[in-house]
Parts: C-alpha cells; sequence; structure tokens
C-alpha cells in the first residue's frame, strides 16, 4: 500500500521502546511505553488492511502477548523453588532468607537479565598496550558487565554482611547460596562463571600455606568481600586440557617465593586479582605427581606489575560476559600453596607435599556442582522462554500449549528439569554430599542445559534461531558446561576413580536407600526404583568384574545408569514430603512421569498402548507447579 515500507519495530522491557513504530513512510507515534492490556491493540499494521482481513486475524499481530521470562520475579514464579527452599530450611530460617530470595528473584528477572544481552553484543575486550606500546594487558569490562557483578554480589549469600547476618541466625547458607546461583543462572551462567571461581578453596590455602605477608594482604580482601569474584583458576594449556600430566608450566625457587613460566591456552575471569596457577617445579617428576599449585597475584610484593600477560581473548560461542583468555606468565611471583606450613610465616620453599593436584581436584569438584547448576539454571530458562512461548502463540486454531504433542514436549521438558533440580540441590546439600555426586550430576545436569535450550528453539520455531529471542544465546552459552571441569568421559573417569580409591560406590547406594526410606509407600514409582537400585547394585558388581579395557568402554553408560536412578529416588523423596508437609501429590505425579520414561516402559510396546496419559490429564498441574505468571490473566 502506498507509504508503507518494511516495519521497523523495537521492543524493549515490557513493551516497545521508544514509543513509536518507525516505518519507511513515517513514524506512527502515540505507543505506550508499556506493553498495554492483553485486550488492546496498537495501530493497525498494514496487514490489517489487506483483503480477508477481519478483527480475529489482526488480533494475531498483538505481539505485546509475546512475553518472555524476563521481566518475571524468578522467586516468585517458580514454585519448585519455593518447595526446595521449604525442603531444606525450617519455617524460621526460611522467614529470614525468603525477603532477600524476593529481592534477589525480581533483580535476576530484571535488571540482570536485560543487561545480559546487552553484555553479550559487547562483551569484554582487551586493551593490550598503553599509548606508549607497553604491554599493559588490561581486560575492559562493559557498563552492563559492572552492573550485573555489583547486583549479583550485592544480593548474595556470600556478601559479607548478610552472610554474618545469617551465620548469628544459624541460618544454613548451602541451599541459599546454591538458591542465588540457580537464579542468577538462569540470566547468565557467564557472570556465574566470574564471580564463583573457587573464591573459599583460595581462601583456605592462602591461610594454611601462604607466607605471613600475602596472607596479611590477600586474605581481608576476600573478608571484605572485595574479592569475590576475582579468583582465576590458570590450568590448561595447548598439549591438552584434560590430561594435566603434560602441562610444561615451571617454577623456580626464589627466596621464599617462586617465579612461574609457561603459557596458558585458556583461562577464564583474567580480569581477576589473583590467580590459581598449576606448574611443575624445577626438579618435580613430569607428571601428575610433580604438579604443585601456586598462588599469582596482579602485583608482586613491591606494589610492581607482576610478570602476567595476555595476549588475547579468546572469540568464544557463547558465556561472552566472562573474558577468558591466553595467558603467559614471565617470571611471575608466586607462592606455593602446598607442603607442610612451616608455621613460621616462610610458606616454605620446597617443591611440595605431592598434592597440588589433589587440592585443584577437590576446587575442580566443588566447580563441577557450580556447573551442574549453570546446566540446571539454562534449562529452567528454557522450560520458562518456551513456556510463555507456546502460551502466547497460536496455530491450527488454539494456542500452542493445548496440542496434545506440546503437552507432551513441555511436560517432558518440565520433569526433566525439576529431576536435574532434585539433583542439584541434593549436591549442595553438606549433609549428602557424596564422592562421586559431582561427576554424575554435572554429566546429566550440564547436558540437559543444551537439550533443554535445543527443545526451546524448536518450540519458538524460526523466531527461536534468531538472536534477538533468548533461547539462541540460552543454547550457545549451555554448550560449554560439557566443557568446564572435565566433558563426559572424563567425568566418568572420575567416578571410577572414585570406586575404585574410595569406595564412593558404598555411599552412593546407601543415599539412595536413604531417599527411598522417605518415598511414598503407596506409590508403584517407588517399588520400581527400588528394584532399578538392586538392579544398578548389581550392575556396578558385574563392571568390576570386567576387564580394564571393557571396564572404560562401558563407564558411561553404568554412570547414565547411576544418574537415572539417583534422580529418581530424589524424586521420590521428594514427593513424600510433599505429600507429608504440603497435602499435595504434584511431584509423586513428576517421580512417577520420570520413573516410567528413564527407568523402562511398561513392556515391549514402550507404554504407547496404554490408554492412560497423565502428562495430558494432569498437565494444567505440571504447568501450574512450575511456572505462576499472571501477566496475561
Amino acid at each position: 500500500m502506498p507509504g508503507f515500507g518494511a516495519l521497523s519495530l523495537e521492543f524493549g522491557r515490557g513493551g516497545w521502546a521508544g514509543g513509536a513504530v518507525r516505518t519507511a513512510g513515517g513514524t506512527m507515534t502515540g505507543m505506550a511505553e508499556h506493553s498495554p492490556s492483553p485486550t488492546t491493540l496498537y495501530a493497525p499494521e498494514p496487514v490489517d488492511r489487506l483483503p480477508f482481513g477481519s478483527p480475529e486475524k489482526a488480533a494475531r499481530y498483538a505481539t505485546e502477548r509475546y512475553l518472555g521470562a524476563t521481566g518475571l520475579n524468578w522467586w516468585r514464579c517458580d514454585p519448585t523453588l519455593q518447595a526446595m527452599m521449604r525442603f531444606h530450611l525450617d519455617g524460621a530460617h526460611l522467614a529470614w532468607a525468603e525477603p532477600h530470595l524476593d529481592r534477589i528473584g525480581a533483580v535476576m528477572g530484571g535488571p540482570v537479565s536485560e543487561r545480559a544481552e546487552i553484555t553479550d553484543r559487547h562483551p569484554p575486550y582487551l586493551e593490550r598496550y598503553d599509548r606508549w606500546g607497553r604491554d599493559i594487558s588490561r581486560v575492559v569490562l562493559p557498563p552492563s558487565f559492572l552492573e550485573n557483578r555489583r547486583d549479583a554480589l550485592e544480593h548474595s549469600f556470600q556478601n559479607p554482611v548478610i552472610r554474618r547476618e545469617a551465620i548469628e541466625r544459624g541460618v544454613p547458607l548451602a541451599p541459599l547460596t546454591a538458591a542465588h546461583s540457580y537464579l542468577l543462572n538462569q540470566a547468565e551462567i557467564g557472570m556465574m562463571c566470574a564471580i564463583g571461581t573457587g573464591g573459599d578453596m583460595v581462601y583456605n590455602l592462602v591461610r594454611a600455606f601462604a607466607p605471613d605477608d600475602i596472607k596479611e594482604r590477600v586474605l581481608p580482601k576476600f573478608e571484605s568481600g572485595e574479592w569475590l569474584g576475582q579468583t582465576i583458576q590458570s590450568l590448561t594449556e595447548r598439549t591438552g586440557g584434560s590430561d594435566l600430566a603434560e602441562l610444561e608450566t615451571t617454577a623456580t625457587p626464589d627466596g621464599d617465593a617462586w617465579r612461574i613460566n609457561g603459557f596458558k591456552w585458556f583461562a577464564s575471569n583474567v580480569n581477576g586479582h589473583a590467580w590459581v596457577v598449576l606448574a611443575k617445579p624445577e626438579g618435580a617428576p613430569d607428571s601428575t605427581r610433580g604438579i604443585a599449585t601456586f598462588l599469582v597475584l596482579d602485583e608482586r610484593r613491591d606494589g610492581t606489575r607482576n610478570g602476567i600477560f595476555i595476549r588475547r581473548l579468546k572469540d568464544k560461542l557463547g558465556t561472552k560476559a566472562v573474558a577468558s583468555g591466553e595467558v603467559e606468565f614471565r617470571d611471575a611471583e608466586a607462592f606455593i600453596l602446598s607442603g607442610e606450613p612451616s608455621g613460621d610465616g616462610s610458606g616454605g620453599t620446597g617443591a611440595g607435599d605431592g598434592k597440588g593436584l589433589t587440592r585443584m581436584m577437590e576446587m575442580t569438584n566443588g566447580a563441577r556442582l557450580g556447573i551442574a547448576m549453570m546446566g540446571l539454571g539454562c534449562a529452567r530458562r528454557a522450560l520458562v522462554e518456551a513456556m510463555c512461548y507456546a502460551r502466547a502463540r497460536d496455530a491450527f486454531g488454539k494456542p500452542l500449549r493445548e496440542h496434545p504433542l506440546m503437552q507432551r514436549k513441555l511436560a517432558e521438558l518440565i520433569v526433566d528439569v525439576e529431576a536435574a533440580q532434585a539433583l542439584v540441590f541434593d549436591g549442595y546439600d553438606p549433609d549428602h554430599r557424596l564422592r562421586i555426586g559431582a561427576p554424575l550430576i554435572k554429566l546429566r545436569a550440564a547436558r540437559l542445559g543444551i537439550t533443554a535450550a535445543t527443545d526451546a528453539i524448536e518450540v519458538h520455531g524460526g523466531n527461536g534461531y534468531v538472536e534477538n529471542w533468548p533461547v539462541a544465546r540460552i543454547l550457545r552459552d549451555a554448550q560449554v558446561n560439557t566443557l568446564w571441569e572435565g566433558p563426559d568421559n572424563i567425568l566418568c573417569l572420575d567416578v571410577r576413580r572414585g570406586i575404585e580409591r574410595q569406595q564412593a560406590d558404598v555411599a552412593f547406594l546407601e543415599r539412595l536407600h536413604q531417599a527411598l526410606g522417605h518415598a511414598p509407600a503407596d506409590e508403584p514409582a517407588t517399588d520400581v526404583v527400588a528394584e532399578a537400585v538392586e538392579h544398578l547394585t548389581t550392575a556396578i558388581d558385574r563392571w568390576k568384574a570386567l576387564d580394564r579395557t571393557t571396564a572404560e568402554a562401558r563407564l558411561f553408560p553404568l554412570c547414565q545408569f547411576m544418574a537415572d536412578v539417583y534422580a529418581a529416588a530424589l524424586l521420590l523423596e521428594l514427593a513424600g514430603w510433599e505429600q507429608r508437609e504440603l497435602g499435595s501429590d504434584r511431584k509423586t505425579l513428576v517421580a512417577r512421569l520420570y520413573t516410567r520414561r528413564v527407568l523402562g516402559y511398561p513392556g515391549p510396546l514402550r507404554g504407547i498402548d496404554d490408554p492412560v496419559a497423565e502428562d495430558l490429564e494432569r498437565f494444567k498441574d505440571l504447568w501450574d507447579g512450575a511456572l505462576v505468571d499472571d501477566r496475561l490473566t
């Protein structure tokens, strides 16, 4: 039609940005800054004036209906998280924590989520040289990153003020730290990486092993919160990531300090102040036994710049918020974080006690739980975006969510996310900390972040494949979780190590029996999972009898079996609690659906002939228990 060209629509938080729609023929003004009510339509678009138009067809263009996760309070909209906190906290502790969780939910679902999109498009960059050509290796952080880091730390339960009050009241911090991470990771897992890299472990290592003057310099920085999110793990070299025996970075004694020389191929959070570096002291074995852990600060003792040079930042697929780079150490001053503490403040100058890698692996297992939470955060965000879109999008005469195939897909997503949630929060619980828990939990949750994001893209159709919709970034970000701190094969090898060296399968199976002890007694899924535990016990015993080559090849299906049964048992534990405390059987439904699908369909027909479809019949219960969103009601 004359006067109309291609539409250029700008969408901001809660509505159209700028209060106008620009067209090739001019500007359509009078638009509200925020979304109108669902019954209010914008000024007619040219397509509304074409032949065959009607009010019903025009309603298809009421795009204000497409409200995603951003703008919701992610605490209030998530009944599963609220129930998880009730499960892990008593009434008085939850009453103290809930206002904090409510604020975190509002901040993460609002400004942090909005800024994450900006940082993804305008990430940190490296300023390699100053105007005189001197190498300064300075990482420049965009305002969106700095503001998100400020908000994430200010509202964290690791904030010294909040942490101190929680400790004074006897409130357990582990579930609250998990909840904060869960909420932040839905917005931006790169930020979680940037602020959550092993600070507690570094603090403890410095306190145990560093010279007194370094303790006096470093420990107050952590205690005050100034260095929260300012640590870097520097492990990976060009010779290989997982095969740490091949690393070539070298440490040379220099009084009570050391000089580090070498090149790290991939280090994240390179804008931080405190580096934990793996290196081999001169004269140590050229193997994993020769590896020691060192602290490298960005400034030397005398206040001059240390020998840390960033060659370049990595051009990554996702997690743009965290600055990852290639780093060279040239005679960098360092302090060994292993060996017997001297007690005289010298820090010791020996080559260490041979436990440097062991200590780093302890840090790594803690990091694996954090990465599992990142996978869960990606999966939860993908689920919410899929639900929001399926509610708004009409196809074949009704909303997507009313079609049986879509209900099946969304029900499966809901169940899988809640299964992973049960695993990850159990891993954070100090009372249930298992030697092989972290690798098994990461194995499942990291992968789910990818598959859930893929499913969310499919729900969105072509829009999901476009970068100005949120689910494309979720997929790009989620992909890294299967790599950080070990891909699937490395996780499986760690499970083997735990079973062979520490009989970790014993405590693992005890945890499954403990969980089933709290399951609903009259629930058929309880019997199915109890039988699966017995089968798993047999499978572990028979796996131990295999020759080493075959046993290694069978590690992956064994670990998958372990994760399947672990999640099912935990869902049933939660289901029993929910029945007793809340009088609800929704989690029992989730456990039953999960068990039926993951631990085997009834019979050779895979349940295809089953006339009962609980995922459809009780779809509303599944939906309402996963998401509360009254913005369009």
